[in-house]
């Protein structure tokens, strides 16, 4: 691995339900609060007020994450509730609660928190930073381009905007394909508005969507050969 490793966010989902362990067959799906009544092994647990009454508190962790999708399911495999079932409580279509739990769609959290809620859970989001996990070929990406993020500004976006259309233009003739004809419609929008901020996030991201827009950067050649070779130098 590189010498120094970068760091990225992992959002811990916790759900809160009455007196259940939410597993699938892959193990825990997350840390978990288990709200009980009070009884005479939860003495060392700390009292709190759940829905107008005393709860008490136990916990299970997982360190593996978990996405949106997996935690709708398992939750749905706890409950017993089907996607048809589900629809009609919350009224989202059940193709769409498919897509949901298939990963074919993303859903925000605001969607699982409603989606959650009909089956008696409600959802918490607690983020704490892990090290990113690249592969090697990310990984130089990310670094080359964080790079160039160093020396983003005003001045140098002017200098570069007639190589990265002139990149843009030789990427759509090569390029075919979802996701990456629609992240060139991506790079095209933000250098045209020249959103610094938004070019920022694509250059150091270690999201999914950053990772799939550096596959078709339009950055090519901005660095020069010994400045390219350095950064390089600090990955595998």
């Amino acid at each position: 691995m590189c010498r120094q490793r970068s760091s990225c966010v992992l959002v811990v989902y916790w759900l809160r339900q009455e007196s259940h362990h939410i597993t699938t067959n892959r193990g825990p799906l997350v840390r978990l609060h288990l709200w009980g009544k009070a009884e005479e092994d939860d003495a060392q647990h700390p009292a709190r007020p759940v829905g107008g009454r005393t709860g008490y508190s136990k916990e299970c962790y997982s360190l593996r994450m978990v996405f949106r999708g997996e935690l709708l399911h398992g939750v749905m495999l706890e409950t017993r509730t089907t996607q048809s079932e589900l629809s009609r409580i919350s009224g989202v279509r059940q193709p769409s609660i498919s897509q949901f739990i298939s990963g074919r769609v993303q859903m925000s959290d605001d969607m699982l928190e409603r989606l959650l809620s009909c089956m008696g859970y409600r959802l918490e989001v607690v983020r704490r930073p892990v090290k990113s996990d690249l592969r090697r070929s990310p990984e130089r990406s990310w670094r080359l381009h964080r790079q160039l993020s160093t020396h983003l500004s005003p001045s140098t976006f002017q200098q570069w905007r007639p190589t990265m259309l002139r990149n843009l233009r030789r990427l759509r003739v090569n390029v075919k394909g979802q996701p990456h004809l629609r992240n060139l419609d991506r790079w095209q929008d933000l250098i045209e508005r020249g959103d610094y901020s938004g070019l920022r996030r694509v250059l150091t991201g270690l999201d999914i969507d950053s990772v799939e827009m550096r596959e078709v950067s339009p950055m090519g050649g901005l660095l020069s050969q010994g400045e390219r070779s350095e950064v390089l130098g600090l990955a595998l």
